[in-house]
């Protein structure tokens, strides 16, 4: 049709759409927007949920919605309050009748579902209060928040350390509700702030940008600020709504958006409700672990293929103050692309807790490539979990996070490759068939098989599975990378020699090629199962730098270790610009580094697959974490070129 229509708030949802007589709400441009039609918004402050109701049909015949250039255009899923009435000091309240939420009333709703952790009460719901943008803690009682306390530590069940929440300090602003049969009752304290005079919101609506309707295919969102959503909690065993998302399509374009204050999840390319939706939770008849295996299943019976679902771009978005997710998906999200995003402040409010946290959290993301990345200040920085195969992390940079990137119960071939991983737990592996390839890793490695969960593995570049298996460790590939000891909190300073987990001499023990794995096993005589499980996959490794006590695989050739040599790694924040600083000792720069490719990063065993690009060409790693082109004889870690002595290189912005 490839028709033009125009949104502005000086509109009317009964006009034509046209420029010269645009319509009020970007909903109602969503309703008749056919495939190859533009929608284009102008500036101006949009509170609703835009329900996309038709579907783009392929690359080149897609429905667009954008910002008109140059101007800023929000979409939020609240609305302001100005009815607070004081009851007493510094608390007020805003009564409102329940018909004021429609069909979803975010304040009789409670987070919880699968893997959903803490607090154990589940107490806490998908509503907040904003104060001129900044948003509020939710208390147990109205008590609390008229005698407001420091918000305590949290220990959350994981192997991090513990999270500060608040500085004793901090003003602490802090709300309370209730719900009866006919109204919701809000209770806030603003420390003195008049609310009727303030910008005071509240969340409302369940999302911003977000079909209901499963299919919406081929849809570009581009330019848009979203904020204020009630989205729920988002385990890879239930509905994933995001503030921004797909809901179980293919081939969307999200770019140049401003995303944030998502209650928990901000871009979801994630699974639908058919195939489960906290069935754990809700009935403990299985484990979740059971009920995710079943997802799979179920979503290859309605169509989980390359043909129908994923292959979305998610580029150049600023992503920040997300309770949960900055990127969700399970399963949706296979063979997309995600680059350029800036991620930072994800899941460290630390109201709830749940092992589904991270600046981008992806299950079963199948050639999913993510790259060019900066994310910073999150509880962790990337969790892949299940079925990482295919998966390429490329040329991101992570910083002062608690943890940066998780690998879990998945077989590969996985690439991680050009990075830089300054978190004190820099890699959680809990998988098997991961090449780690000119990375600066700069923290500990946690490291466990997985023996009591077995998942899938595919045929190459497909979503159908090839078998199951459970995680044997290693079978990894560690080149070129630099290794630093460090422990601290924010990953940066030294704290002494030979740091437990630094390096990669957890894996000692290990084999060194498939030939003397399979010499092995053979040499145990008849048996099947028990001879695997007894016999430590290889573990290959060369051109790797250790400093300041990291330690290497006692097996590994071709490396340099100086347990003195502190390198002063630092990633300084600088006038809008990231920068890396480190020192390097001459003797670590003449390794007998080589460039890696396809061919010299060979087979993994248990999918049988090789490392290549998504689609089946070889790939090489030839360019740097600034697109510098390697030499022949690579410089360890993610920079080209690094020399003896004091390095700075800008690396973001």
């Amino acid at each position: 049709m490839n028709r033009e229509f125009h949104v502005s708030k000086n509109g009317c949802d009964f006009a034509a759409g046209t420029k010269e007589a645009p319509f009020l709400t970007v909903n109602k441009a969503a309703q008749v927007a056919e495939t190859g039609d533009t929608v284009i918004v102008h500036e101006g402050e949009y509170r609703e949920w835009v329900k996309p109701a038709h579907s783009g049909y392929s690359e080149i015949s897609r429905i667009t919605y954008q910002a008109a250039e140059g101007e800023r255009v929000v979409i939020k899923g609240s609305e302001r309050i100005q009815s607070w009435e004081n009851i007493g000091g510094t608390v007020w309240k805003a009564v409102l009748p329940n018909s004021f939420f429609g069909d979803y009333n975010p304040y009789a709703e409670t987070l919880d579902g699968d893997w959903y952790a803490w607090p154990y009460d589940k107490f806490i719901h998908p509503g907040d209060v904003y104060l001129n943008g900044k948003s509020f803690y939710e208390a147990r009682t109205l008590d609390e928040v008229k005698n407001p306390q420091k918000r305590f530590e949290m220990t959350p069940p994981y192997h991090t350390k513990p999270q500060k929440i608040l500085e004793p300090e901090q003003t602490i602003y802090q709300w309370y509700c209730e719900v009866d049969n006919e109204n919701t009752t809000i209770y806030a304290n603003f420390q003195g702030a008049d609310p009727n005079q303030e910008l005071v919101e509240i969340n409302v609506r369940k999302c911003c940008f977000y079909p209901e309707k499963v299919g919406m295919n081929y849809i570009t969102v581009r330019g848009f600020e979203m904020a204020q959503a009630a989205t729920p909690w988002t385990p890879p065993t239930a509905d994933q709504p995001g503030l921004l998302g797909v809901h179980w399509s293919k081939g969307w374009i999200i770019e140049d958006n401003i995303i944030h204050d998502s209650k928990c999840s901000g871009i979801s390319l994630g699974k639908e409700a058919s195939t489960g939706h906290n069935l754990s939770t809700r009935r403990h008849q299985k484990p979740g672990y059971q009920y995710q295996m079943e997802a799979v299943f179920r979503a290859l019976q309605i169509g989980w293929s390359k043909e129908k679902i994923g292959s979305h771009i998610v580029r150049n978005n600023v992503i920040y103050d997300c309770g949960q997710n900055g990127i969700v998906g399970h399963m949706g999200c296979v063979f997309s692309e995600i680059y350029g995003n800036h991620i930072y402040n994800i899941a460290i409010k630390h109201e709830f807790y749940g092992y589904e946290i991270a600046g981008i959290k992806l299950h079963a993301p199948i050639d999913v490539q993510i790259h060019d990345n900066c994310i910073h200040n999150c509880t962790l920085g990337t969790w892949l979990d299940w079925q990482a195969q295919g998966t390429r992390v490329s040329r991101n940079i992570y910083y002062n996070n608690n943890d940066d990137l998780s690998v879990e119960v998945s077989h590969g071939p996985c690439l991680v490759d050009n990075n830089i991983i300054t978190a004190p737990y820099s890699i959680a592996d809990y998988s098997q068939g991961v090449a780690y390839v000119g990375n600066l890793i700069c923290g500990k490695t946690h490291a466990e098989k997985v023996l009591d969960r077995s998942t899938p593995y595919h045929f190459p570049h497909t979503t159908q599975a090839a078998g199951s298996a459970m995680v044997y460790g290693q079978d990894h590939r560690y080149y070129n990378n630099i290794f630093v000891a460090y422990d601290g909190y924010e990953g940066t300073q030294p704290a002494g020699r030979g740091i437990d987990g630094c390096g990669t001499a957890m894996y000692n023990g290990s084999t060194v090629s498939l030939e003397e794995y399979m010499e092995k096993i053979a040499s145990y005589g008849i048996g099947d199962l028990e001879l695997h499980q007894k016999t430590e996959q290889p573990l290959y490794a060369s051109g790797n730098v250790y400093l300041n006590g990291a330690e290497a695989f006692d097996r590994e050739t071709g490396n340099f270790c100086d347990k003195n040599f502190d390198p002063k790694v630092k990633v300084v924040e600088d006038n809008g610009a990231v920068y890396l600083e480190i020192d390097l000792p001459e003797e670590a720069l003449p390794l007998p580094t080589r460039l890696h490719s396809t061919q010299t990063l060979g087979t993994v065993r248990i999918a049988d697959a090789v490392f290549e690009n998504p689609d089946g060409s070889p790939l090489a790693i030839d360019v740097d974490l600034n697109g510098v082109k390697r030499a022949e004889r690579p410089t360890v870690g993610p920079l080209e070129g690094l020399k003896a002595g004091f390095n700075r290189v800008k690396v973001w912005g």
